[in-house]
Order: C-alpha cells, then sequence, then structure tokens
C-alpha cells in the first residue's frame, strides 16, 4: 500500500490501534476539504500495531484532547516535505469542555454556561477530577 508523502500538513503517529477513527470523528476529520488518510493496524515494532492518520494540510488541532484521548500519540508537523515539529503526548493537566461531570448535584448540572473542567488527579490510573466538585471522572 502506497500514501503519498505529505508536502505540508500533520502526521498523528503511534495511536493506539483501533483509536484512530475516533480520533478522526472527534477531530472533525471528514469535514475538511484536504487530502485525509486513515490507516488502521500498521505494523510497528514499538507497539505491536498502531493507527496513523495523515492530514493533508496544517489545521489547528487541540493537543489536550488528543492527549486525552491517547496519551501515546506522537504529533508530526510536516512543512515543505519536511518534520518542522514533533511532539509527544501526554495527559493533560487540565481538560475543559471534553467529558461531562456526571455529578447531579455539581454547579455545572443547574449552571448549563459553566464549562466542564477537570483536573489530572492521578497520572498513572488516568483519573480526573471536576474543579468545582470533586466528581471522579475515570478515562
Amino acid at each position: 500500500m502506497i500514501i503519498g508523502q505529505i508536502r505540508d500538513g500533520i502526521v498523528l503517529d503511534h495511536i493506539t490501534a483501533g483509536k484512530g477513527m475516533d480520533i478522526y470523528r472527534i477531530l472533525g476529520l471528514g469535514d475538511l476539504d484536504c487530502t485525509v488518510a486513515m490507516i488502521k493496524n500498521a505494523d510497528s515494532e514499538k507497539m505491536g500495531k498502531k493507527d496513523i492518520i495523515k492530514i493533508g494540510r496544517v489545521i489547528d488541532l487541540d493537543f489536550a484532547i488528543l492527549g486525552y484521548i491517547d496519551p501515546g500519540i506522537t504529533v508530526n508537523i510536516i512543512r515543505d516535505g519536511a518534520l518542522a515539529k514533533r511532539e509527544r503526548l501526554t495527559l493533560p493537566e487540565r481538560i475543559t469542555d471534553v467529558i461531562r461531570c456526571k455529578n447531579p448535584r455539581c454547579i455545572t448540572s443547574v449552571e448549563q454556561e459553566l464549562r466542564h473542567e477537570f483536573k489530572l488527579t492521578d497520572r498513572e490510573k488516568g483519573v480526573y477530577r471536576c474543579v468545582y466538585c470533586e466528581a471522579k471522572a475515570k478515562r
């Protein structure tokens, strides 16, 4: 299988096998008017199997969302056919409006305009807590 080289764009690499389509949907990549290539279950020495997404132009990405979905992702920014920037993602310290607080007594269930904000409280277990009521949200 041959997938063309990107001149200017983004390559999302080291995506856990099977999570590529989730990322595709969450980022709204189907709505872009450029080339987007999704590679599922590619062989990987490091991971065994992985997914890869190639986007044919540079777009704004929310690294916090990507890091929350799959903290092992590598984001490669390509400019003029060469690697311009590489970012290895980890779990973000805070996430906003990615998950919703499930606590019915939380202020976010009453005050609809409040943003759903969570802070990372246990990196090893991937536990986030609501900044308003401390309700636990596990990845």
